[in-house]
């Protein structure tokens, strides 16, 4: 059974990476249209917006209650694991 145990431990971090990038790393309310992620600069034309950041890199913005949108590289699978590791 122990040829399984790389397996299973790698399966394990996977599952605690994912619920770690939930987690969320900032939130910032703005009316910026210069900030290094900015690709949509016309968000702000009629007021300030919120960008929450997550630990997997997503970035979601909203405007009062909705989701205007999505940005970001969203870290997955090894890439997940090797950001959670790094944090922990």
């Amino acid at each position: 059974m122990t040829q399984y145990d790389e397996v299973v431990s790698k399966q394990q971090l996977l599952l605690e990476a994912e619920e770690w990038s939930k987690g969320i790393t900032d939130i910032h309310v703005h009316s910026i249209t210069n900030l290094w992620y900015e690709e949509n600069p016309q968000d702000m034309d009629d007021g300030s917006v919120t960008d929450t950041r997550y630990n997997d890199g997503r970035i979601v913005r909203t405007k009062g209650d909705k989701v205007i949108r999505v940005m970001g590289d969203i870290l997955t699978g090894d890439n997940l694991i090797d950001a959670y590791c790094r944090q922990s």
